[in-house]
């Protein structure tokens, strides 16, 4: 789900990237047709997809491969989803069961494995090496990120700069080449390429430090998510991180204890030291931060209704509550 004002300006264009999922989901497996239609179907905001869209227009893009590449994006996208949740044990996303809740863990991995393939046949068909370096390059930073996300599960050693490697890796990595691909289509001098390069970049982290603070402080109505999901897994966010720093002996060690035990038995008096530490707080500004360089790196670029999109979606990746 997009801002108004991006869907007013490119609303038929993701309807009609739907309508590519939809055609390239296609199996003879029923299997494969029904866990992809299920996690596909299951909404979301279709981010990825708008950024190659918009990207591509405010160059001045006028042909039709974005909208095949707006797909990949979100097959790429859906497949680290799959998979995500299978890692991290996660029953509800969107707020309804997950997948691998719905259909089993090795179902889950199998059909993320399709989406994968699927994403790479399409990625032939662009006929463009430019085009297969960034997304083959991408999906292969993608997943290092999430092995170095793994590696820190229970870790509460780990410092920010830490943190903000892998979510730039596993989160930013795909929002950057969703960028970079509106400039490639269009065939812009690479500074400009690298500009939305880097726009991706910025917005992708902004938007994966709203998604730590959701975790923490959202409306399990607007988020599809359960509060405290990050800490029952162990996992060190930046709120999570920020907090122990800079609480008290005490608080830095019960926070300590329940990053490295998991569960939310702990829940509350985490949420305490968040709210004393202005951990919460302090993760907005640093996505605020974020969103601004996003907003910065793309200055140059000539006017028009796309590039308005494109601040507005650097404003909604950190005012945004689900």
């Amino acid at each position: 789900m997009t801002p108004h004002l991006i869907n007013d300006l490119i609303a038929a264009d993701l309807r009609a990237v739907d309508e590519v999922i939809r055609k390239r989901l296609d199996s003879e497996v029923v299997l494969v047709r029904q866990v992809a239609d299920y996690i596909i179907g299951g909404g979301g905001k279709r981010l990825r997809p708008a950024l190659v869209i918009l990207a591509a227009g405010a160059c001045g893009y006028t042909g039709s491969h974005h909208l095949q590449l707006a797909a990949v994006v979100e097959f790429i996208h859906t497949a680290t989803l799959l998979h995500d949740d299978v890692v991290d044990d996660s029953q509800m996303r969107r707020g309804r069961a997950t997948a691998n809740s719905a259909f089993g863990d090795a179902a889950a991995v199998l059909v993320g494995d399709f989406l994968y393939s699927r994403a790479f046949q399409m990625m032939v068909q662009a006929q463009s090496m430019r085009v297969m370096e960034v997304l083959a390059d991408a999906t292969n930073t993608i997943a290092e990120g999430e092995v170095m996300q793994l590696l820190h599960v229970h870790n509460a050693d780990v410092t920010e700069t830490d943190y903000l490697r892998v979510i730039r890796s596993k989160t930013a990595k795909l929002f950057e080449a969703a960028g970079r691909l509106g400039g490639i289509l269009a065939g812009v001098p690479r500074a400009q390429e690298d500009a939305l390069a880097e726009y991706g970049m910025h917005l992708g982290t902004a938007f994966q430090l709203v998604d730590d603070i959701l975790d923490y402080s959202g409306d399990l109505a607007q988020t599809g998510k359960n509060l405290g999901d990050d800490l029952s897994e162990g996992k060190a966010t930046l709120p999570l991180i920020r907090a122990m720093r800079n609480s008290g002996a005490a608080q830095s060690a019960l926070i300590r204890k329940a990053l490295v035990e998991g569960g939310l038995s702990d829940f509350g008096p985490v949420m305490r030291a968040m709210q004393e530490t202005g951990a919460l707080e302090y993760t907005r500004r640093q996505a605020e931060d974020s969103a601004r360089q996003a907003r910065t790196a793309i200055a140059g670029l000539p006017h028009s209704k796309y590039k308005d999109c494109l601040l507005e979606l650097a404003a909604f990746a950190v005012t945004r509550n689900y």
